[in-house]
């Protein structure tokens, strides 16, 4: 809604009338707290829809909790629409109170019966809570802030007032001379949402008068690219054969996928997903058994089930192991141990291979279940990089090349 005119009271019942499609039939539940904008809710819904009932949930966190539901009960009583309370309590936790309360609010919702449940989310909540949580350090979900209508527990939430200023909806009920109750802890700032309503909102319209609308335009962004991310998620795990994982399984990886902390794996579908340098890997979910070292006499093929796979070899002529090296016997299979050095060029030094691997892109986690070859104690060759140069066969010299195949 563009801010260049003055909220008018119809501006309710026309966000109200825009949603009433998709609710004709259906069993409403409107959220009410007994706030203004929860009230002016139910009386534009239970003006354009019947049926519609109210659940008011006591979290018991202020001292005037009960004649906030008392309140409730009034008012629904006037209107003629059913009510339920429901009393729940706050399991405290390092999220902080209000994260708290909203858990223990929607899992009473959850509990009750309905099609659609509505809520009074409106512009104000919207901006807030994109601005809270970018400064959080969010990601595109959560800047997309609150959808307009979204799934909950296999049904329906639905937000009518989420693009009308608050002045709207104020407008509304003063001419609908309808009550409502003010929350005392609105008024403190210790809370973040407070601290940027009561601290950051007036200063922000001072200089952006349209900044409400311009974060939720924002958020509109962010959701599309949110859902452009989701289905180049499912896109690319069907092209890996993997099965699609369920809505909420989705969110999640793509939430770890997005943060892609050090040490962050997914299992999925026998399969494990992997973020390095801003890729998303996929390996197979594999117990890692333990390895032990593995003579090689020149044989064809060596399979390595601990490892998942097998090193294949084939004869060629000026690449590869220089074969005099092979007949010399002594060659083993192991695993790196720390501190190896690699010379896949002669005309460059000798090099660590953890920096050869860094450098082929080779993620940490691959590095140590990796074969290598050994002569001794002197490493002659490493998956992706190369035979080491005192060990390559010549121009016309007789060679052995490695490859190393996963199977599992």
């Amino acid at each position: 809604m563009a801010s260049s005119r003055k909220p008018r009271s119809a501006d309710v019942p026309a966000a109200v009338a825009r949603a009433a499609p998709e609710l004709a039939g259906k069993r409403i539940l409107v959220g009410l707290s007994g706030g203004v904008d929860s009230v002016v809710l139910l009386h534009a819904l239970s003006r354009a829809l019947p049926g519609v009932r109210a659940a008011h949930i006591n979290h018991g966190l202020s001292p005037n909790a009960g004649r906030w539901a008392a309140f409730c009960r009034r008012l629904c009583k006037r209107l003629g629409v059913p009510l339920t309370v429901r009393r729940v309590r706050i399991a405290r936790s390092g999220e902080g109170v209000e994260a708290a309360a909203r858990a223990a609010r929607y899992a009473a919702f959850a509990g009750l019966s309905f099609d659609v449940l509505a809520l009074a989310h409106q512009l104000d909540d919207q901006a807030e809570t994109v601005l809270m949580n970018l400064l959080r350090g969010a990601g595109p979900r959560g800047a997309s802030g609150m959808p307009a209508r979204a799934s909950f527990r296999g049904r329906v939430l639905i937000r009518p007032l989420l693009e009308l200023p608050r002045e709207a909806i104020v407008v509304y009920a003063r001419e609908q001379h309808l009550p409502w109750i003010e929350d005392e802890s609105n008024l403190s700032d210790a809370y973040t949402r407070n601290f940027l309503r009561l601290r950051i909102a007036p200063l922000l319209a001072q200089r952006y008068p349209r900044w409400r609308e311009a974060l939720a335009r924002a958020a509109g962004h962010f959701a599309r690219a949110d859902a452009s991310a989701a289905l180049a998620l499912r896109e690319f795990l069907a092209a890996h054969g993997l099965r699609a994982p369920s809505a909420a399984k989705l969110v999640e990886m793509l939430r770890q996928l997005t943060a892609a902390a050090p040490g962050t794996r997914i299992a999925h579908d026998g399969a494990e997903l992997r973020v390095y340098r801003g890729e998303v890997r996929v390996a197979p979910l594999r117990k890692h058994g333990a390895f032990q070292p593995i003579a090689w006499h020149g044989e064809r093929k060596l399979t390595l089930p601990a490892l998942g796979g097998e090193l294949r070899f084939r004869r060629a002529r000026g690449e590869g192991i220089d074969a005099r090296w092979v007949q010399q016997g002594a060659m083993q299979v192991k695993l790196r141990s720390g501190g190896e050095r690699l010379q896949p060029d002669a005309r460059r030094p000798r090099r660590t291979l953890k920096n050869l691997f860094q450098e082929a892109g080779v993620p940490a986690w691959q590095r140590e279940r990796l074969p290598l070859l050994y002569r001794g104690d002197e490493l002659v060759w490493a998956p992706g990089l190369g035979v080491d140069a005192r060990y390559r066969a010549g121009r016309k010299s007789a060679g052995w090349v490695p490859e190393w195949r996963l199977t599992c």
